[in-house]
């Protein structure tokens, strides 16, 4: 029960379905030497380098793991599923790069399929990453089986890019990341005669939340990419990281306290800053923090070595600074990777627990307010009444679901 309550934590982006899936082991089929690798074409050679085919995962497999569980939801399993996962050139730090992950194909479907790519909350291992799951359940595969091609994303700083700090709620990389990697997967389509119609679905929670945002910004902004955004669910994301640092600024406690060191590693690598962490961080956590973000802690195990006291965790100059005039990298960078300005064209629901104390509700409402006032056509905010970070994401699942599927084309 340990083992299935950890998992639940680091992919507290899945759903009900998905977190089953993590509890049973599923059959999946060897893939033949064949199966390793999809040559590269002219095409595939501007964004796709490599597909490897890792497992088929049998519709009756999953279906049986339904009937163990009430057959609610045996009829939504329709296909098997071929799970790839893909190395893809994306930008980093104005570079070519390249990044990762997982792209799930429902097998024999006979009409066009919508894309749905899902973007998972925060994880701090390399082996917590999509691709890093060799041919494992991940519990995305259960979209894949209802006839969505889904897209699983690894970010910058895991897998094929896990040289690199993840670039943590960095808006521009994080949206190039999914982005690229939804226009790398349509070369693998054509490889597998997969038809895909012109839906594309976005969703994540958490990071995932602000993730989807990035992409759908992304696209939504720069036509030349040929995308169109169908619909797009977020949770629980941080959209306005100015008004998060108020609470740190106040000296509030904060729960999570790997977050707050995540975000600001990151941001001093992945702008060059390069400063020395005593910049920020008091001792003894100042020397900890490079060995904690190695991509060999959990999240549980990096907050076990911090403490939830801002005000001992973080120096009290860097902390004056913050009151005033001083760091004002930092507060640019905050302010240009929060969603203060741009407004949602495709159809949008926020979802947040109004109980959520390490992204407090309020920055999802008042995200909403800024950008229903500034025209956003078509925009819903979901409250989940009393539900923390941890308990919100079932119930945005059951309403995001069938929201989806209201957009779904009848083949």
């Amino acid at each position: 029960m340990k083992k299935i309550v950890n998992k639940w934590k680091i992919w507290v982006h899945t759903c009900v379905v998905a977190l089953l899936l993590l509890t049973v082991g599923i059959p999946m089929t060897a893939c033949s030497k064949g199966d390793e690798a999809v040559p590269e074409t002219a095409v595939e050679r501007e964004l796709l380098v490599s597909a490897e085919k890792v497992a088929t995962i049998p519709a009756s497999a999953l279906q049986r793991l339904a009937d163990a569980y009430g057959g609610s939801l045996k009829e939504q399993i329709k296909y098997d599923v071929a799970v790839y996962t893909i190395r893809y050139r994306t930008t980093y730090q104005e570079k070519e790069t390249e990044a990762s992950g997982l792209v799930a194909l429902p097998v024999n479907r006979t009409s066009p399929a919508p894309v749905l790519s899902v973007q998972h909350g925060t994880i701090f291992k390399h082996e917590e990453a999509p691709s890093a799951s060799a041919g494992g359940l991940t519990g995305f595969e259960f979209f894949a089986a209802g006839g969505y091609v889904t897209l699983m994303p690894d970010y910058l700083g895991f897998g094929a890019s896990k040289q690199v700090l993840h670039p943590y709620y960095h808006q521009q990389y994080s949206g190039l990341a999914v982005v690229d990697m939804i226009k790398a997967a349509q070369s693998l389509y054509a490889r597998e005669n997969i038809a895909v119609n012109d839906q594309l679905f976005l969703a994540g929670y958490s990071e995932g939340g602000f993730v989807t945002l990035a992409a759908q910004k992304e696209i939504e902004m720069n036509p030349a990419h040929g995308l169109k955004v169908t619909a797009s669910g977020a949770g629980a994301g941080g959209y306005d990281l100015t008004e998060m640092l108020a609470d740190v600024v106040a000296g509030k406690p904060y729960e999570y306290p790997a977050y707050l060191a995540y975000v600001l590693m990151s941001y001093n690598t992945s702008y060059g800053w390069n400063r020395p962490l005593t910049d920020f961080f008091r001792e003894p956590y100042a020397s900890r923090l490079a060995a904690l973000f190695n991509g060999q802690h959990s999240g549980g195990n990096i907050n076990s070595q911090l403490t939830t006291n801002t005000r001992e965790l973080f120096t009290e100059k860097f902390l004056t600074d913050l009151k005033g005039s001083g760091e004002q990298d930092l507060k640019q960078a905050l302010l240009a990777n929060s969603f203060n300005s741009w407004v949602p064209q495709s159809p949008t629901r926020l979802y947040h627990g109004t109980a959520d104390v390490i992204v407090p509700y309020a920055n999802s409402e008042h995200t909403f307010i800024r950008m229903k006032g500034a025209g956003a056509p078509n925009m819903t905010l979901v409250p989940i009444k009393g539900g923390t970070h941890g308990s919100s994401f079932i119930p945005m699942v059951v309403d995001l679901v069938p929201w989806m599927q209201s957009f779904e084309k009848r083949n």
